[in-house]
């Protein structure tokens, strides 16, 4: 048996006409039952009718998006183009995921933050605010990435770190040294730091905020050192 079905209900988006959800059955995980409307989507291959996974309020899902599993979208949170939301995800707020992004696992992704390109967000990785993560990135773990942070075109894997600093993201630590966007710098003294940041051009502003973001390396560090990642940058 069917877990939903498409009504008459229609909005047009763009030149694509998406139709609202109705449950034919319960959905206990999200407290769904039977007769229940649901967001919007624009065909059935859009959401998956096995699993408990779910499109509510005025969420959007279309293109050749699918959301699967045990996922959720809901609120006004979009999926669009060949983005996966699977697992146990959460996309919702005003969130947008996009082009051949992938939301996994027990990932959030929320407020007005946008996950798009080849990235992806796994894990219990979280990205809400306004904060952007794409080209092929990738966030997991226990990352929380926020405010105006972004996390951009590049490889760059994410630890379990709080990425808040504006318009600077910690991107990757090693032994040695924490990358911040796409710089490299090495874990030292605070005076050296700032003389780092200075060769870089970065403004004096966000100079206390950054060498906070290496000290919060250092730390995590030394509290998992099986985390750190053989050899060094140079």
């Amino acid at each position: 048996m069917k877990k939903y079905e498409l009504t008459t209900e229609t909005i047009i988006v763009g030149d694509t006409t998406l139709y609202q959800i109705r449950a034919l059955q319960d959905i206990p995980f999200f407290e769904v039952k039977a007769g229940d409307l649901g967001g919007w989507i624009e065909k059935e291959s859009n959401l998956s009718q096995y699993g408990e996974a779910w499109v509510s309020g005025n969420a959007w899902v279309y293109d050749n998006a699918q959301v699967s599993g045990n996922a959720w979208v809901y609120d006004n949170a979009q999926v669009s183009g060949d983005a996966q939301v699977s697992g146990s995800a959460q996309v919702y707020g005003d969130a947008l995921v996009a082009g051949d992004a992938l939301v996994s696992d027990d990932a959030r992704v929320y407020d007005n933050a946008r996950v798009y390109g080849d990235a992806q967000v796994y894990g219990d990785a979280q990205v809400y605010g306004n904060a952007q993560v794409s080209g092929d990135a990738q966030v997991y773990g226990n990352a929380q990435v926020s405010g105006d942070a972004m996390v951009p075109q590049g490889r760059y894997e994410v630890t379990v770190l709080s990425i808040t600093n504006k318009p600077y993201a910690i991107t990757a630590i090693y032994p040695n040294h924490v990358q911040i966007g796409c710089k490299l710098f090495e874990i030292c003294s605070k005076d050296d730091a700032f003389e780092t940041m200075k060769e870089y051009m970065i403004k004096e502003q966000y100079h206390q905020q950054m060498w906070l973001a290496v000290e919060l390396c250092k730390q995590w560090l030394k509290d998992n050192p099986e985390e750190r990642i053989e050899g060094d940058k140079k």
